[in-house]
């Protein structure tokens, strides 16, 4: 079947426009790199085999001289495919993921809120192996006061393809002693976690001196 004989919402294209890239499975995004296939066969089916052929990470270390005429790529596709994985090595080899393993690596994380005067309620998204995808404030609330719905940590969890995450906010007045709205906020959004496949790693609370950890004292 031909691109064009798909339903529109199942073109890779498309598909991208409307959801986003993540969304896309690896031969889809290649298709939109590669545009065309070749004879008898659609550009996804083109792309699923060549990332089958270069497992791994074989792909983005491939050479033009090794992608030139596989499953009849020719010249300029393999140069494209070369000088896109080039360009993402060069814009990504200077960015280091944040590796957060403890409390007290959530509060310098958070040297920026620790002394607000209103609670800022900060998402950390996480990948399996614990490192930051990235850093949300998802509400500030007043001086003693910070309601959070579980929709407004799940949903971007989601859209990250996060695995875990760890919640965190600052406490204004100087104690990070847990509330008792702070540790049913906490009960709340680890329930839910739970029926997303999503862990609840901490909720972490912050002072301009001292934290405090749901997690080392055994409350998650």
């Amino acid at each position: 079947m031909k691109i064009k004989d798909l339903p529109k919402i199942d073109r890779p294209r498309e598909k991208l426009e409307k959801y986003g890239p993540e969304r896309l499975s690896d031969s889809e995004l290649l298709a939109i790199l590669l545009r065309t296939g070749s004879e008898g066969i659609n550009v996804v089916e083109l792309s699923g085999k060549i990332l089958r052929k270069f497992s791994g990470a074989g792909l983005a270390k491939a050479a033009v001289k090794e992608l030139k005429n596989t499953f009849g790529l020719g010249s300029a596709k393999a140069c494209e495919i070369v000088a896109c994985y080039e360009l993402g090595r060069r814009h990504l080899q200077n960015k280091q993921s944040v590796m957060l393993l403890s409390p007290k690596d959530v509060w310098s994380e958070l040297r920026d809120i620790r002394d607000h005067k209103k609670e800022h309620f900060v998402i950390f998204f996480l990948d399996s192996r614990n490192q930051e995808i990235k850093r949300e404030i998802v509400s500030v609330g007043s001086l003693n006061a910070n309601l959070i719905h579980p929709r407004e940590v799940f949903e971007p969890a989601v859209r990250h393809l996060a695995a875990q995450v760890i919640i965190a906010h600052n406490h204004p007045a100087g104690d990070p002693s847990p509330s008792q709205e702070d540790s049913d906020i906490t009960k709340q959004l680890v329930d839910a976690g739970k029926l997303l496949g999503i862990e609840i790693k901490d909720h972490v609370i912050v002072s301009k001196s001292n934290f405090f950890s749901f997690a080392e004292h055994k409350l998650i």
